[in-house]
């Protein structure tokens, strides 16, 4: 299978993942869904290609999606390799989720294990907690004069802190994630429903947007950050 490159222009997380699976329709779907969540994405189907792409993209690469079979090779001597000779995290993506298999990835130096199938949600979630702690996820992310310093958890305008509540944030972070693009009501709820705890309804949407809006905008009757699309959703620039 050849490298499969593709890239979201104005991509917020700035990060290149190397997803090594050798099944294609997994390969279209997953690299749909990556980009999709801004993303950059290239897609190998063996081992020695995978350490063959790590040598030669290492300072561009944020980290690797491992399957444990593969085309050529295994998961498992991939992993001990990327491990041994660069410091890129290594998420393993994979059926086999059996004990063994999962201590004996994790031993090998996996910075995280996820079983097929999966919920892609949870998959977004799991690499943007491993790229935390491995100190390559971008920490300070703007939306106009707004700055979201995803470490410290603040949020100011023009310098000054904005004081959000838990779903608030979330939400500004579902908008800074993916600047640019519009998104639709269900989109928006499948992303903040978890924060909150209990299910959000397109009533409790509403208010939220329009508390953020008035926290963030400079007028929030006539928004330049978060803007309305008409019958579609929002879109934050």
């Amino acid at each position: 299978m050849c490298d499969i490159d593709k890239a979201k222009g104005d991509e917020i997380l700035g990060t290149k993942i190397l997803l090594v699976e050798d099944d294609r329709e997994i390969v279209g779907n997953l690299t749909e869904f990556l980009v999709e969540e801004g993303f950059q994405v290239a897609a190998v189907s063996g081992q020695t290609q995978a350490m063959d792409y790590v040598e030669e993209h290492e300072m561009e690469l944020d980290l690797v999606l491992l399957d444990v079979s593969l085309e050529e090779g295994n998961g498992f001597s991939a992993c001990a390799a990327i491990k041994a000779n660069s410091d890129l995290p290594v998420i393993f993506l994979t059926a086999s989720g059996d004990e063994y298999s999962v201590v004996t990835g994790l031993d090998l130096g996996a910075d995280d294990y996820i079983g097929k199938p999966f919920r892609p949600r949870e998959l977004i979630s799991r690499i943007r907690s491993v790229l935390r702690r491995c100190g390559r996820a971008q920490t300070v992310l703007e939306l106009g004069d707004v700055r979201i310093d995803t470490t410290g958890g603040t949020v100011t305008k023009n310098g000054q802190e904005v004081f959000l509540s838990a779903l608030e944030y979330r939400l500004l972070l579902v908008f800074a994630g993916h600047r640019g693009k519009v998104l639709s009501r269900s989109q928006l709820l499948e992303e903040i429903w978890d924060v909150a705890g209990e299910f959000v309804n397109d009533n409790t949407l509403t208010v939220y947007i329009k508390r953020l809006r008035e926290k963030i905008e400079t007028d929030s009757s006539e928004p330049d950050i978060i803007k309305t699309v008409r019958g579609i959703g929002y879109r934050a620039d």
